[in-house]
């Protein structure tokens, strides 16, 4: 078989561990279950999917379960000990010290006072100068993308499929540019339909097949909006910039998506440290 084959193979049995996680990230996940699902050794999977994925599947399944669990936190009022139930944790005092050593703060805490509490603060004053924007103007950009439908915060389900296909063809830039397109505000549809794409720019000589969409990044104005923290704690952000900043600017968004640029590789980077540009387009000024 040849080489190129033989990666598509591993990469598509990894591809289906990730669907079969974040299918199953509140239920008990079985190690020797996912070796069945990626039709590998017991005895050896888990370091292909280490060596592969960057991180190890037990990284990959607390750190997946305990970004759901912030995202309760900071956008739901959902009892502490039932989301630490439903992220996999037997009591609020495992599920605490687990979320500390990746929040840098108890699960009260960062409900009470984590990054989303400041762009809440910021909308209640109306306070349109407290985060650091600017305008820019971008070139228009080719991307290869992969469609996500539900929830925002796994949208790195597409992510990761779209390195992977990228990957197979020897087509993955050396320093890819990690890019969510976003089309349906989340505070209006049902969560399991939110349409979303994962993108990346790539050249012109790169072909886009399926499962990959082409997508062009419209070119033009926009406000960036630097965000750092959690990704769980964004929402804050967008309702921070679209009703509290826009409304005072002197600008109007255009008829284009909002996109974020994805600054920090969440395997390796505390997510209070994560680095986000959000990109609003906006109408050319007359």
């Amino acid at each position: 078989m040849a080489k190129d084959q033989t990666q598509a193979r591993y990469f598509d049995r990894l591809n289906r561990v990730d669907d079969y996680i974040f299918a199953h990230l509140e239920d008990e996940i079985s190690f020797d279950r996912l070796a069945e699902i990626a039709c590998l050794s017991p005895y050896h999977w888990s370091r292909i999917y280490s060596a592969m994925r960057g991180e190890t599947i037990v990284a990959t399944v607390r750190r997946l379960r305990l970004q759901r669990a912030a995202d309760r936190l900071a956008n739901s009022a959902a009892d502490i000990g039932a989301i630490a139930g439903r992220a996999g944790y037997g009591s609020t005092e495992t599920f605490g010290r687990a979320f500390r050593v990746v929040f840098d703060m108890s699960p009260a805490a960062y409900r009470e006072a984590g990054s989303h509490a400041a762009f809440t603060r910021a909308n209640g004053a109306a306070d349109a100068d407290g985060f650091a924007v600017e305008l820019v103007t971008l070139g228009e950009r080719r991307c290869a993308g992969i469609d996500h439908i539900g929830s925002y915060m796994e949208i790195d389900h597409a992510m990761g499929r779209l390195f992977s296909e990228l990957a197979v063809r020897q087509a993955l830039p050396a320093a890819p540019e990690m890019i969510g397109v976003f089309f349906d505000d989340p505070d209006l549809g049902p969560e399991k339909e939110l349409r979303s794409r994962a993108c990346l720019p790539i050249g012109e000589g790169v072909a886009i097949d399926p499962p990959m969409v082409p997508t062009t990044l419209r070119g033009g104005l926009y406000v960036r909006l630097h965000y750092t923290g959690p990704y769980a704690d964004m929402r804050g952000a967008y309702r921070w910039l679209l009703g509290t900043w826009l409304p005072g600017s002197g600008h109007e968004p255009d008829d284009a998506p909002i996109f974020e640029v994805y600054l920090d590789d969440p395997r390796v980077v505390p997510q209070s440290q994560l680095r986000t540009d959000i990109h609003l387009p906006l109408k050319a000024v007359p």
